[in-house]
């Protein structure tokens, strides 16, 4: 990884801090400046500086922490794809565990990428020029279930256009250690990626605040498993039903680990990977072992509807649960 580094003169006071970094390194368009702000690669002064339109202060030096580059042209992998719905403009498909959506540094094959380029091989007209599938959102490497994927210009406009005013439902399943009180709300608190991590982001506590975006959660739980300890009736796990306003980097992981109820197997939100529960025998002692050996995120995206784009009809996808969760659950309510 390599850095690139420019001190703010009294001529940049008050200059926006991508179209800065944009003008000191000319191979750097601003859009590109923008993006790099916003995945947490640029400091000022040593701390984070993730606010694209913040104004530099002079005499303060700004460094970026440039990734590798990725490579210009994915390669299309046969590699078998689950398609809930699939036409001449859009493709919704049920996305696996430890798959990654884009090709990036760690994962430059079997991407879904990679798998839709073999799959819609000379079905894509191009997105922007480029024989491509169109990613309108994506859902995190161990995160399963429902992604929609644009194969032509005029429905990549319009997914966008959907996602931007929100007009997407979508609800997400998760399975969380403990549950949250009450069980059913609505999580409004912005998020903004963590001055102490990079890679993870946080809830912005201070309402007087700018920072952050806006990110909405409404949740109720499904069900409840087991008592966190004997007498207290709180449940040591649970089903939840999330459906989002908004689509916010890892959302429902920093909202549901804020109200107390993060997510089993959770390796960044969770201080713990299983449950904390009260009780015995061999059916506590499975669902236990379980919690605690699942090795991802409890988190599935288990249905996508809108107005589809271009011809106006109503899609709507639901995917099963997969096997990992399935077995969980059963697990739990055994306990």
């Amino acid at each position: 990884m390599s850095k690139l580094t420019a001190t703010a003169t009294p001529a940049d006071n008050g200059t926006r801090l991508d179209r800065f970094l944009s003008e000191q390194f000319p191979d750097l368009s601003r859009s590109r400046a923008k993006a790099l702000v916003k995945e947490g690669a640029v400091t000022a002064g040593g701390a984070l500086a993730d606010d694209p339109k913040a104004a530099v202060r002079p005499g303060i030096t700004y460094e970026i922490d440039m990734p590798p580059p990725v490579p210009a042209t994915p390669e299309p992998e046969d590699i078998p794809l689950d398609v809930l719905f699939e036409d001449e403009h859009l493709i919704l498909v049920n996305k696996p565990a430890g798959m990654a959506v884009h090709p990036a540094p760690g994962s430059w094959q079997g991407t879904l990428v990679n798998a839709l380029l073999h799959h819609c091989k000379g079905e894509l007209p191009g997105i922007g020029g480029v024989e491509r599938p169109g990613i309108v959102h994506r859902i995190d490497k161990n995160t399963t279930g429902v992604l929609a994927v644009a194969k032509t210009e005029a429905a990549h406009a319009g997914l966008s256009a959907l996602f931007k005013t929100h007009d997407i439902e979508r609800t997400y399943l998760a399975i969380t250690r403990g549950a949250p009180r009450p069980l059913v709300g609505t999580v409004d608190m912005r998020i903004a990626r963590s001055t102490s991590d990079r890679k993870k982001m946080a809830v912005i506590r201070d309402e007087e605040s700018e920072d952050g975006r806006h990110a909405v959660t409404h949740y109720r739980a499904l069900e409840t498993f087991g008592e966190l300890d004997k007498g207290t009736g709180l449940p040591a796990a649970a089903l939840m039903e999330c459906r989002l306003e908004t689509g916010r980097t890892h959302q429902i992981r920093v909202h549901m680990a804020h109200i107390g109820a993060p997510l089993i197997g959770d390796p960044t939100y969770g201080k713990h990977r299983g449950i904390k529960a009260y009780g015995a025998g061999e059916a506590f002692i499975e669902a236990t072992t379980l919690a605690r050996q699942f090795d991802r995120q409890a988190l599935h995206a288990a249905s996508l509807g809108f107005v589809h784009p271009v011809t106006g009809d109503d899609v709507f996808a639901e995917a099963p649960l997969p096997e990992d969760m399935a077995a969980l659950l059963t697990a739990l309510r055994r306990m």
